[in-house]
């Protein structure tokens, strides 16, 4: 199957900035994309220029298998869009504003209403629908973003920061919507929330100064962190100095390193020299030895640390 999704060479520049500097990228149909980078990245600029309401300087995208600019209604029309700020017309109710896209978007009046009435359901808006926009919380306005975007059942949801302002529950509803939807539809979610990513998505995308620096799986990600897979032990600290040295004997170990001193303990790293995991080793060395140790885990690696890695280093 064609992605639903599909960008090649996408390129932008504003005067003498490069926001965006060749990037392709492909989204199927079940994949939720993660799209990640720091402020300035070129993460909104090439979403507009996937949806279509900004024009790349060179290189092309397509929904559902339509060129956004050649074809721009046809792409649309496929298309669920949350804009950067989720805008609205302020002076309008939310069900004022639903209607009125769902106008936009053709439906007769009793498929509009049934629209209008699924979008507010699903996007958790029925304590407001009577409210001028413009005042609502951050919160709220984001959810009215996503309920349009929603609205006409698109197979394709591009969404710039959608947790954006909502509290936790908030957060938490919008995030069991995206897992509920994302079989059916092919998903970009733009976030600098890194939870969001192993919350909902099933690739990410990392990019810096407008390019692609990383793509993969969030455990894909997460395995390029230096302490992925290493193991962490809490011994007294009377013993760490000889529980080091064994560690430091095992064949699967790279390294050990002390972590932290608390209350009279000392939590030590064992890094693994390779993929695999020492786990099994270690614990066959504390039995061996009868070693005093008070904790032992199996380390996970943060996508905080592997994001800042990432992205500094190519600033280097």
């Amino acid at each position: 199957m064609a992605p639903l999704i599909k960008a090649t060479g996408l390129r932008k520049t504003f005067g003498p900035i490069t926001a965006v500097d060749g990037i392709s990228l492909t989204v199927n149909k079940g994949e939720v994309l993660g799209f990640l980078g720091p402020n300035g990245a070129g993460k909104s600029t090439t979403m507009k220029m996937i949806t279509g309401f900004l024009e790349p300087d060179s290189g092309s995208a397509s929904i559902f298998g339509a060129d956004v600019l050649t074809a721009p209604k046809a792409a649309k029309s496929k298309l669920g869009y949350l804009p950067e700020g989720a805008p609205a017309y302020g002076d309008m109710t939310p069900t004022a504003f639903l209607s009125f896209v769902a106008e936009i978007r053709g439906f007769d009046a009793s498929d509009a209403k049934a629209r209008v009435t699924a979008a507010i359901s699903r996007a958790g808006l029925g304590s407001v629908v009577n409210q001028r926009i413009e005042t609502l919380s951050k919160g709220f306005k984001r959810r009215v973003g996503v309920a349009q975007a929603i609205l006409h059942d698109p197979p394709v949801l591009i969404m710039d920061e959608p947790t954006d302002g909502l509290d936790p529950n908030q957060k938490h509803h919008v995030r069991e919507l995206i897992r509920e939807m994302a079989p059916h539809k092919a998903i970009i979610v733009s976030t600098h929330i890194l939870e969001e990513v192993e919350a909902v998505c099933t690739r990410a995308v990392i990019i810096n100064k407008g390019r692609i620096v990383a793509d993969g799986t969030a455990e894909d990600l997460l395995r390029r962190a230096r302490n992925h897979g290493a193991i962490s032990i809490r011994v007294p600290e009377a013993d760490a100095a000889r529980i080091s040295k064994l560690l430091s004997t095992v064949a699967e170990i790279a390294g050990v390193e002390t972590v932290e001193k608390a209350n009279g303990h000392i939590r030590l790293r064992a890094l693994p020299k390779t993929a695999a995991s020492p786990a099994a080793a270690v614990g066959d060395l504390i039995r061996r030895e009868s070693l005093s140790v008070e904790e032992v885990y199996v380390e996970r690696g943060k996508l905080d640390d592997v994001f800042r890695e990432i992205t500094m280093s190519a600033q280097a």
